[in-house]
């Protein structure tokens, strides 16, 4: 599914002034990718939110960054950590950086990714996700973009499992 360019539907300045601007919510239920595009050129951090997300496969879910010219699927820096009852797995890519580390199709999970403006074109991402499995994700990475970022896709790692349950919103400023 390729979902929404961002309409800010609300936004509210914080206590320092800030102004932070919603996207507009997505139910992640059907289609192999979720696209926010139209982020602001003056944007310098980005925080996705997951409720209740879930595929139809086993294949781990990622966030790809883009600009004008599309979502980069390479020059990645990073690393996962799936934490689960019994194990504790690493891994790193170059292809994305995931946010969940996916035990089955079953699971359900929510959780928090920010993407902040590190300098330049450089942006550094982290997170942590969670689920009732019980399966935990924390991650961190980074990506240099040849231009201004506009776009943030969430998608499964295989490319063709099928979101089909959950929310997912951002937030940027």
């Amino acid at each position: 599914m390729t979902a929404t360019a961002l309409a800010a539907v609300g936004s509210n300045a914080n206590e320092n002034g800030t102004l932070i601007i919603s996207g507009t919510a997505v139910a992640s239920t059907s289609g192999t990718s979720i696209d926010f595009t139209g982020i602001p050129s003056w944007a310098k951090r980005i925080t996705v939110m997951f409720d209740g997300v879930s595929t139809n496969g086993a294949s781990n879910v990622c966030i790809q960054i883009g600009d004008s010219g599309g979502i980069e699927n390479t020059g990645y820096v990073g690393s996962h950590t799936a934490l689960s009852a019994s194990t504790v797995s690493t891994v790193s890519t170059t292809a994305n950086i995931t946010v969940y580390s996916q035990a089955s199709a079953a699971g359900l999970f929510s959780g928090v990714a920010t993407i902040n403006l590190l300098n330049g074109n450089t942006w550094a991402v982290s997170g942590t996700t969670g689920s009732a499995v019980p399966r935990g994700t924390t991650f961190a990475g980074s990506k240099t973009l040849s231009d201004t970022l506009d776009r943030v896709r969430i998608t499964a790692t295989n490319g063709t499992d099928v979101f089909d349950a959950g929310t997912i919103n951002i937030f940027w400023e």
